[in-house]
């Protein structure tokens, strides 16, 4: 299907204060040209707007950036002013689980039929019901988004927020099948951030071993999702 044209609904109003409308420009408006929308929702009256964005213009940018944009819009009706909320991250599912958290129901903001690749398989669907349905347990550590058509795949390293639970660092990844348009996402678990890292930078040089499944323990504890952005000092997503 061909992709829904960006409608902010904002005639008629205006950013709450300076601050919001320097930022709004800023994240959205700058490159609302090169916004697709997956996925949309808006509540009744339009008080507020959910929606699932992939970004265009991050693939002329730095390598391996996040290119899905979730955006919250909150309007207030009577003053006819807007407030915002936005995060970057590399899997739609990942857009989907920040705006749920948010107040979005989570039937209204799934990806139409046709809207970019399907799951390949089973697998697929059930982890990207996990990640959809809880945007509060794990922080984004790192993450590479590789679009060349040849070798398409992103890499998501997640940090538990409880950092007793099995596994507390996940790594997600994700294959396209450019032939049949379908996806593959698989999930590993590690003990430590270090073995997470390596397995990460170790994939993206094409010599990573097998990715480490979780335990049973670690998969009945339903720890999903991600919530960007990462903490401050921690290791750049871009490939070194």
């Amino acid at each position: 299907m061909p992709p829904l044209e960006l409608d902010l609904r904002l005639d008629g109003f205006e950013a709450a204060d300076e601050q919001t409308d320097e930022a709004f420009w800023h994240a959205i408006e700058i490159e609302q040209d090169m916004l697709t929308v997956l996925a949309e929702h808006h509540t009744d009256e339009d008080s507020a707007s959910y929606y699932v964005l992939h970004n265009g213009a991050v693939t002329y940018g730095i390598p391996g950036e996040p290119q899905v944009v979730a955006l919250h819009l909150q309007r207030d009706l009577a003053a006819r002013t807007f407030r915002f909320e936005h995060t970057h991250v590399p899997l739609p599912v990942m857009a989907q689980s920040w705006l749920i958290s948010r107040g979005c129901p989570p039937d209204v903001i799934r990806l139409p039929p046709g809207t970019g690749t399907a799951p390949a398989d089973e697998t697929t669907r059930v982890l990207e019901e996990r990640v959809m349905g809880d945007g509060g347990r794990f922080a984004l550590l790192a993450s590479y988004t590789n679009d060349d058509p040849d070798s398409m795949l992103t890499l998501v390293v997640l940090r538990a927020l409880d950092e007793r639970v099995p596994s507390p660092f996940r790594l997600l990844h994700e294959d396209v099948d450019t032939d049949a348009w379908t996806h593959t996402l698989r999930e590993g678990g590690f003990a430590t951030a270090e073995s997470a890292l390596q397995w990460y930078e170790d994939r993206l040089a094409g010599n990573a071993g097998p990715l480490p499944s979780l335990t049973p323990t670690a998969r009945t504890l339903q720890t999903r999702g991600a919530v960007p952005p990462a903490p401050a000092g921690r290791p750049s997503s871009r490939r070194r």
